[in-house]
């Protein structure tokens, strides 16, 4: 080494070591003061508030940004009210509080231009905080009640526009309904009339909605379209209820609802309010793409959201606050804020969740196991902490047709409160549970109950699978499609999922463990090869076929093989009925076979021989190609008969390399499970519904991508127009006697293209919508217990059902989850779609008949 290198190593080392050195990181003064605000309240927020109000006027800061704390800490809102009250008060020297406006409007100055941008964009939980705040800041006097009343009145007026959406009058309810909630006793005072039109505003909006409350509630009863169940509750219907509660009492409950620290403080004097601006809510704007269908991506989100929120109930008003009551439905509000801004960081979600009883009013909830009662209950609250919160997360996971955000966020959310708190949070999960699996028998509708044995799955994965099962024994004596047995078989197959049949196994008491209950599979999941035994006659020929595979073979060569097993079987004394269906399974199992082993081993074995897949698939002499694609699929059911998550696996991969189409899986589904023991001919069960909304939203998906790339090409190609006519123009400028170029429009092949394949794709999107509604009108109007189960006499009944009316009456909801979740997709359709499918029944009066219409016409007329 020369001597150059080793003093560069030595300058490199010593470089290391210095930024190695830990160095105390500097804080300007904005920076601490940011922090202070940020955490506000980490020990009492009340003997805070007055240190945090000298520290900003000692600073005297041009601005103090409060907007991102209150729409990131929607729970402190209160506290930062009384913020903004302290900072009204002058400071302590006289000549500095005459030289400038007191900080506290300028802070509220700066707020409402930031309230104006989220209303722009029309972010209407930004939005929505922004009120609460303002509403606080009427109570402690800082804005004027004139000027609230009229932005209340903005958003009420939103109600009576034209053909406005149920999310867009949900969401203006919302904002002026929590903002009268608050400020009601002041606004009272002003204008009691303003407050009353209100109040009415909101009635008129929940009783003359278009919107079919009936078609999701948490609990089914086909028998009534009533919109009020026992264990559930509808959002406007509870604001509605606690509005009224709250007018009828002069909004008395309000300081017994909602914290008001700033009450504590002395109004500053000589104070004159603050008048909030006019304002006016921006009109909804569906974003449209020329000459496509208005059905984007983002129209159907839109229309997925427009549906009635219901939570449902596990506890009762002793255990969890009832949110038809003010200071339940400041409780509710407070934990879904909470629960919504926080998801991108579950952990931290958890520690507020459990940290929420010091943001809210003292004694309204127990305190923990062993710890001080240092508060007095309050009168009617004294709830309990965790069941509350399980009980909220629970509802927004189980709200119909989807849940606010991926179901595994809440299910994580619930894990993370376990380990926080197991003590206090585990009992909640057990009762929880247990609440859950009792709904299952009074009507818990199937896509909540489905979701339920994910949840109850993925949390028993999470604490070693410890679950008391013996306490389910006794109603091993139920029908086996009775829900409950049908939620310990599915809860069972998805543990298995997670771990491994052994293990799971041993977590069963022994009556479960026993073949006869159907509650365990006999043994592991695991492929079935049909050609594997060496008495079948067709064994040879499968071991033909096997060892090409193993050795690699050319997909050609394959090909030929197939080709040779059709001739060999045509002229065998054991001849098929069918030699080119029994050809083909033989090569379809096989190739599964070989796939067997892992995921990767499927994936490289269907990517090699596509050709041979496509072949397979194909007419031939004695099959059409509808014939050979539901060939290849019965294949794949019976090579994956015992794991049928694995059919549904293979079955997208063969979307995906466009073996079979969508509509190919929806036909086989409603034909062809019932050969394999996967569901009767005239029903439909869970693991055949999951078949059917993977296909469909297969189709769907397909469709958003097209139109996504012909909004690139479209924007790519105005984008090209724009800088040739730019060109032309500087070009113009230079040579006046120069002719502008044709502004007609030049064929773009790539556009073209992909117009034609939207085209091909929205036919596949229609005829997959058609065959699933085909196929529900045909299983329930051809099972006769489908016409009986949707009785009063029938439902009240139930505890003497059979398997034929439990599989009849999932059949059912099914089809009511089919009707809501594509709803969006439903109506660009709906005509064609019922012509179709309705065409034989508009005339009839048969009950079963109508309830069908009912349902399809609850989820496609509604705007």
């Amino acid at each position: 080494m020369s001597y150059n290198e080793r003093r560069g190593g030595y300058r490199r080392r010593h470089r290391d070591d210095y930024d190695d050195r830990r160095r105390e990181a500097f804080e300007t003064p904005e920076d601490k003061l940011k922090t202070s605000i940020i955490k506000l309240g980490e020990v009492d927020p009340m003997e805070e508030l007055p240190r945090l109000q000298k520290q900003i006027q000692e600073f005297a800061p041009v601005n103090v940004a409060l907007l991102s704390e209150v729409t990131e800490q929607p729970y402190k809102i209160p506290y930062y009210a009384a913020l903004v009250q302290l900072l009204h008060e002058p400071p302590t020297d006289a000549e500095e509080a005459g030289a400038r406006p007191s900080l506290g409007r300028l802070v509220l100055e700066d707020f409402w231009k930031g309230f104006q941008t989220y209303l722009d964009k029309l972010e209407w939980r930004e939005t929505r905080l922004c009120i609460q705040f303002f509403a606080h800041l009427t109570v402690a006097e800082i804005v004027s009640p004139d000027s609230m009343v009229s932005l209340l009145q903005a958003f009420t007026a939103v109600l009576d526009g034209f053909n406005v959406s149920h999310k867009r009058a949900k969401r203006a309810v919302l904002c002026a309904a929590e903002g009268l909630m608050i400020s009601g006793a002041h606004l009272k005072l002003y204008s009691s009339r303003s407050v009353s039109e209100i109040i009415n505003a909101v009635q008129i909006f929940s009783e003359t909605t278009t919107i079919p409350k009936w078609l999701v509630r948490p609990t089914s009863s086909l028998h009534t379209d009533a919109v009020t169940i026992e264990n559930g509750d509808e959002m406007i219907d509870t604001i509605l209820q606690t509005l009224q509660t709250l007018n009828d009492t002069g909004f008395a409950q309000v300081a017994e609802s909602f914290p008001q620290p700033y009450l504590a403080f002395a109004k500053p004097d000589d104070l004159t309010p603050f008048n909030l601006p006019l304002v006016l809510v921006p009109p909804e704007t569906d974003i449209e793409l020329d000459g496509v269908a208005n059905n984007t991506e983002e129209a159907a989100q839109i229309k997925k959201d427009e549906w009635p929120e219901y939570y449902l109930r596990l506890f009762d008003d002793e255990v969890s606050p009832n949110p038809n009551t003010p200071a339940g439905y400041a409780v509710r509000s407070a934990l879904l804020d909470i629960i919504s801004v926080f998801d991108v960081n579950r952990k931290e979600c958890a520690r507020l969740l459990l940290e929420y009883p010091k943001w809210n009013l003292p004694g309204a909830f127990k305190p923990k196991p062993g710890a001080p009662a240092d508060v007095e209950p309050a009168l009617d609250k004294y709830w309990q902490l965790e069941s509350t919160i399980l009980e909220l997360i629970l509802g927004m996971l189980l709200i119909l047709p989807e849940s606010p955000q991926r179901s595994i966020y809440y299910i994580s959310l619930i894990t993370e409160l376990c380990k926080l708190s197991p003590s206090t949070v585990g009992p909640a999960v057990g009762k929880s549970i247990r609440k859950l699996y009792a709904a299952l028998s009074e009507g818990l509708d199937v896509e909540a109950a489905r979701r339920f044995s994910e949840w109850f799955s993925i949390h028993m994965s999470n604490f070693g699978f410890q679950w008391v099962w013996k306490e389910w024994v006794p109603d091993l004596a139920l029908a086996m499609q009775h829900p409950k047995r049908a939620f310990m078989r599915r809860a069972v197959e998805f543990e298995i999922r997670l771990s491994y049949y052994d293990r799971i196994l041993k977590t069963l008491p022994e009556p479960m463990q026993s073949p006869e209950t159907l509650t365990i599979a006999e043994k592991a999941p695991g492929p079935y090869f049909e050609y594997e035994d060496a008495a079948n006659p067709y064994h040879e020929a499968a071991q033909g076929v096997l060892n090409l595979f193993r050795g690699r073979a050319k997909a050609e060569d394959v090909i030929g093989q197939l080709q040779s097993l059709r001739t060999t079987l045509e002229a065998s004394e054991e001849r098929p009925v069918n030699v080119d269906a029994t050809a083909n399974s033989i090569v379809i199992q096989s190739l599964l076979h070989i796939g067997s082993r892992s995921f990767s081993h499927l994936l490289n074995a269907i990517e090699r021989y596509l050709p041979l897949l496509r072949q397979v698939a194909d007419s031939s002499n004695l099959l059409s190609a509808a014939e050979a694609k539901a060939g290849v699929l019965t294949s794949v059911g019976v090579f994956w008969q015992h794991n049928p998550h694995m059919v549904g696996i293979v079955f997208d991969k063969l979307m995906q390399y466009q073996i079979v189409d969508p509509n190919d899986v929806v036909g086989w589904t409603f034909t062809h499970g019932v050969g394999l023991g996967l569901g009767s001919s005239a029903s439909l069960n869970t693991f055949e519904w999951g078949l059917v909304r993977g296909a469909l939203d297969k189709a769907n998906g397909r469709v958003l991508i097209a139109r996504r790339k012909i909004t690139a090409l479209r924007k790519e190609e105005d984008d090209t127009r724009a800088r040739a006519k730019a060109r032309a123009n500087e070009s113009m400028e230079v040579d006046a006697d120069a002719k502008p170029e044709d502004d007609a429009a030049v064929d773009n092949p790539a556009l073209t293209t992909t117009l034609k394949a939207l085209d091909s794709l929205t036919s596949e999107q229609k005829s997959g919508l058609s065959r699933t509604l085909e196929g529900f009108v045909a299983c329930i109007t051809q099972n006769p217990y489908a016409r009986t189960v949707i009785t009063e006499q029938a439902w009240h009944n139930r505890a003497n059902w059979d398997d034929v009316e439990w599989t009849a009456w999932e059949t059912w909801g099914w089809y009511r989850q089919f009707c809501r979740a594509y709803s969006p997709y439903l109506r660009e359709f709906s005509q064609a779609l019922y012509t179709v499918s309705f065409s034989k029944l508009e005339t009839s009066t048969d009950p079963t008949d109508e309830l069908l219409k009912k349902i399809w016409s609850a989820a496609t007329d509604s705007t």
